[in-house]
């Protein structure tokens, strides 16, 4: 038996039809060739297709997180440089025992304010232990008591370790200036591990950077965590990481002889405020939210803590606003805490509750609207369909 075979169609045949066709449909649908297309998919792009496309791309995110980058920079840089460069007293409470009318009492307390191109704001006090109780009160920054033949300047090291400086430095110069001897002594002096008196303020301030932190990485490794989950956790990671801050400073390094229960705390508190005042932004706001947490906590919070530079040698309008803000009620409850145990005062706890309590309301209240949480099991069933 013989088999035919088929001849092969010729090269170009199949190509040909295929281009006819094509051509037939091209022209069927309205194209004729060497003519511009028409429709959506071949008009130039307007302006504002242009727009959209580049706001629908990662490209505008990134492009405005450089300015907002950039902003925070110059904004970070300059509020630490105006609160802490140049440190300028304003209004120092003085304490004085027996009225300062005599003449070399007078004449140093015009040079002090002289020196410290400032007044002081004087309290009169009849003996030398209700002097003591208002320096350990921390309502004065020093004491100061005219002798017939020297003034005696008592300064509180603790209470600011910048004021201090800052008047025992004029204390000596006002004396010789005008001829009469002054005996300076810190009665309240920092500890030696912390010479400056700067080591509250750094565990504050970290206390204050690792809560959002943390805060910030739970809505990205956990966001399935329902709303109280995510505040347990972060009552946990208060706990551990103010655990961490307080035995470093304390056990390891021996910056700090803390009272260590509350001091851990007050960490702990501080960190839990922090993070929940992220948490508040990123219901409202979403991921813009690192934005007021950075103005609040960081930018207007920190440099007006009293922690680096005492209230006193503040701008006053920063010295004022950093007392209802949570980084100052940190600073201010940990310092009393380490060097005025008997002298607590409740404010600065209330106004790291006030603020937990606000953060804590607003996340719960619209908890729908955070980015995170698990769907409803009939949510996850339509889902899964």
């Amino acid at each position: 038996m013989s088999s035919e075979r088929t001849p092969p169609e010729p090269e170009g045949e199949g190509t040909g039809a295929s281009d006819s066709e094509g051509s037939t449909a091209g022209e069927t649908a309205g194209h004729t060739p060497g003519h511009p297309r028409h429709g959506a998919h071949g008009r130039p792009s307007t302006t504002r297709d242009k727009w959209h496309a580049f706001k629908e791309s990662p490209y505008f995110p990134a492009t405005v997180l450089l300015f907002i980058l950039a902003a925070a920079a110059g904004l970070f840089a300059g509020s630490y440089t105006y609160a802490m460069a140049n440190p300028t007293p304003h209004r120092i409470p003085a304490a004085v025992i027996g009225q300062p009318a005599s003449p070399r009492g007078t004449a140093f307390v015009a040079g002090m304010e002289k020196a410290l191109n400032t007044s002081l704001v004087l309290h009169e006090y009849d003996t030398t232990a209700e002097a003591d109780e208002a320096l350990q009160e921390q309502r004065v920054f020093t004491i100061l008591r005219a002798g017939n033949d020297r003034v005696h300047l008592d300064v509180a090291g603790a209470s600011g370790a910048s004021v201090a400086q800052l008047l025992a430095e004029a204390g000596e110069k006002v004396g010789k200036e005008i001829g009469v001897p002054v005996t300076v002594r810190d009665v309240k002096p920092l500890q030696p591990g912390d010479p400056r008196g700067l080591a509250l303020f750094y565990i504050s301030l970290a206390a204050v950077i690792l809560g959002f932190v943390g805060a910030i990485q739970l809505s990205v490794h956990a966001r399935s965590l329902t709303p109280l989950e995510r505040i347990l956790f972060t009552v946990a990671h208060a706990l551990f990481g103010a655990f961490a801050i307080a035995a470093v400073v304390d056990w390891g390094l021996g910056a700090l002889d803390l009272p260590f229960l509350q001091s851990w705390l007050i960490l702990a508190f501080t960190m839990f405020t922090s993070a929940m005042v992220f948490t508040m932004f990123n219901t409202l706001i979403g991921r813009w939210a690192m934005l007021p947490t950075w103005g609040v906590m960081v930018l207007l919070g920190n440099p007006s803590s009293g922690g680096a530079v005492s209230w006193p040698l503040l701008p006053s309008l920063l010295g004022h606003i950093g007392r209802w803000l949570p980084p100052g009620a940190s600073v201010n409850a940990q310092h009393t805490a380490v060097y005025y145990h008997g002298h607590q005062f409740l404010f600065p706890y209330l106004v790291l509750g006030v603020w937990a309590l606000i953060s804590c309301a607003v996340f719960w209240t619209w908890r729908h609207r955070h980015p995170g949480g698990r769907p409803k099991p009939a949510e996850h069933a339509a889902a899964s369909g």
